[in-house]
C-alpha cells in the first residue's frame, strides 16, 4: 500500500505517517515547512522530505491514497494533480475511519477534556494488554506516536475534535469518525471563527449524538448544564450513560476515591487532580467498560495514570511550591484549571497567568465569556501579543477591554518581558504558579 501525505509536517499528520510506516505501508510526504519535533521524528524514520515545497511530479497513478492535511489549501498543486489522476483523496479523519470502519469506535468529544479523557482510556486499555487503534492530541507516556494502528485490534479510540476536517471537507472531525460509543465532556462555545453562533456550535454536538447507531451508546457529563439540556432534548435510540463528579477527598496534595480495588482494602489514590479530571475519569471508566473491562480493572489501572503533556503538567515542585503548565484556552477550561489547583492546595497563594492565543480568545466580542474565570487565584494576569493579532489579521485589542472582560483585579500585558518581571515580583518560591496557554507565552521562558 502506497500512501502520500500532502502537508506531512502537521502534529497529527506526521504521527499518522509514522504509524502507517510502522504498519508496513510505503509512505511519502511533502510540506512547505516542517518544525520540531515533527522534523526530527520524520527524519528518524526516513520520511522527511529532501527539500520543502510542493512537488506535483511526485503524484503518480500508482499511489493508493492521498492524505490531505488541514494546512494544505484548495489550490495546492499536488492536490490538483491527484484530482487530475483520479486518485483517492482522504482527510486524516476520513482515513482514520477507513482504517477502523470494522472496529468498535470510541470517540471522545466536548469543548474541553478531550485529550485527557482519551489518554485515560488508552492508558487503561494498554495497562490490561488490549490492542487498539488510536488518535490523541498529545504525546503520552508509554506511546511513541499520537496515532497508532493494529492489524488485529477490534477497538479504536479517537479524540474527536469539532474543528473542520480539511480544505475540501468542512465537516467537524468528530462527525467523520462515525462513533459507536460517543462521549461529550462539556459544551462551551469555542472556534467562533468557524461556528459564528452558539446555537450552530451546539448543533454539531446534537448531530454527533443523533449519528450514533441504535446499538451504540452516548456517555455524557450530566453536571454540565448545556450537555444535559442537549441530551434531555435529543431523541436517540442509543443507550444514554450519564456521569458526574464522584465522591473524593484530598489528603496531602493527593486526590483519593472511596472506591476500593478488588483484593485490597486500600482506597484508590490518584496521581492526577482536579474535579474536572475526576469527571473525565468517569467518562473514561464507562468507555472502558464498553470496551470489555470491568470497574475493578479500570480503577486498578487508573491509579498509575499521571496525565498528559501540557495538561495540568507539573514542571517544578518543591515542598512549598508547584509550577504547573496547562493547555487551557476555552473559558470553561480556564476556570476548571484554576479551581483544580485551588482544590489541591486551598490555603497556598495562587498566581494564575493566561495567554490569549486562539482566534476565539483574541476576539473582542468573545472576551466577556472569560469573566471571573481567574477569580479563585490570588494574583491574576493576562498576556496577549500584538504580533499574534497581526499574524492572524485580527483587529488590535485594547488592554482595558481585556481587563474588563476578565473582571476586577486582572493585570494585562502585551510585552512578555514585562509579564516575566511581574511574575518574578509575585513568585518567591512559596506560592503555586499556574501558566495557561495553547501557545508559548510569546516565547517567554517558563523557568522560575
Amino acid at each position: 500500500m502506497r500512501i502520500h501525505f500532502i502537508s506531512i509536517g502537521g502534529a497529527v499528520m506526521h504521527n499518522m505517517a509514522i504509524a502507517l510506516h510502522k504498519k508496513g505501508y510505503q509512505v511519502t510526504g511533502t510540506d512547505d515547512e516542517i518544525y520540531e519535533p515533527a522534523k526530527s521524528r520524520l527524519d528518524t524514520y526516513g520520511l522527511l522530505p529532501s527539500s520543502f515545497g510542493w512537488k506535483p511530479e511526485l503524484i503518480t497513478s500508482d499511489i493508493d491514497a492521498i492524505i490531505l492535511g488541514m494546512h494544505a489549501r484548495k489550490d495546492n498543486p499536488e492536490l490538483a494533480r491527484a484530482q487530475e489522476l483520479g486518485l483517492k483523496i482522504y482527510s486524516f479523519p476520513e482515513y482514520m475511519y477507513e482504517q477502523t470502519k470494522d472496529k468498535l469506535r470510541i470517540v471522545v468529544g466536548g469543548s474541553h477534556g478531550k485529550t485527557t479523557t482519551t489518554a485515560m482510556i488508552l492508558h487503561v486499555l494498554n495497562y490490561h494488554g488490549l490492542e487498539f487503534d488510536y488518535l490523541v492530541g498529545s504525546q503520552l507516556e508509554g506511546f511513541e506516536t499520537m496515532v497508532g494502528f493494529s492489524h488485529t485490534s477490534k477497538i479504536a479510540v479517537f479524540e474527536g475534535d469539532e474543528y473542520l476536517t480539511s480544505a475540501l471537507d468542512l465537516r467537524p472531525k468528530f462527525h467523520v469518525y462515525q462513533a459507536n460509543v460517543g462521549i461529550i465532556t462539556g459544551i462551551a462555545w469555542d472556534h467562533i471563527n468557524v461556528f459564528p453562533t452558539f446555537e450552530n456550535y451546539v448543533w454539531q454536538f446534537q448531530k454527533f449524538v443523533t449519528d450514533i447507531p441504535a446499538n451504540g451508546a452516548i456517555i455524557y457529563c450530566e453536571s454540565d448544564p448545556e450537555v444535559k439540556k442537549l441530551l434531555d432534548g435529543t431523541e436517540t435510540q442509543s443507550e444514554k450513560i450519564p456521569y458526574q463528579t464522584p465522591a473524593f477527598s484530598v489528603e496531602n496534595g493527593c486526590f483519593i476515591l472511596p472506591t476500593q480495588v478488588t483484593g485490597t482494602t486500600e482506597p484508590v489514590r490518584l496521581s492526577f487532580f482536579g474535579s474536572h479530571n475526576l469527571q473525565n475519569m468517569m467518562a473514561a471508566k464507562h468507555a472502558c467498560i464498553k470496551a470489555g473491562l470491568n470497574q475493578a480493572q479500570f480503577f486498578e489501572a487508573i491509579q498509575s495514570f499521571k496525565g498528559t503533556a501540557k495538561r495540568l503538567e507539573t514542571i517544578k515542585e518543591t515542598e512549598t511550591s508547584l509550577i504547573i503548565r496547562d493547555f487551557a484556552h476555552a473559558p470553561s477550561k480556564l476556570g476548571a484549571t484554576v479551581n483544580a489547583v485551588r482544590e489541591l492546595y486551598p490555603t497556598r497563594k495562587l498566581i494564575a497567568i493566561y495567554e490569549l492565543h486562539t482566534f476565539s480568545s483574541l476576539n473582542k466580542d468573545f472576551l466577556p465569556h472569560y469573566e471571573n474565570t481567574l477569580a479563585k487565584a490570588d494574583v491574576r494576569a493576562v498576556l496577549f501579543s500584538k504580533h499574534a493579532l497581526e499574524v492572524k489579521k485580527m483587529p488590535m485589542l485594547d488592554p482595558k477591554e481585556v481587563a474588563n472582560g476578565f473582571g476586577e483585579g486582572v493585570e494585562v500585558f502585551t510585552d512578555k518581558d514585562k509579564l516575566r518581571t511581574f511574575i518574578e515580583q509575585e513568585y518567591s518560591g512559596n506560592e503555586n504558579l499556574l501558566l495557561m496557554s495553547s501557545g508559548t507565552f510569546d516565547g517567554m521562558s517558563l523557568e522560575f
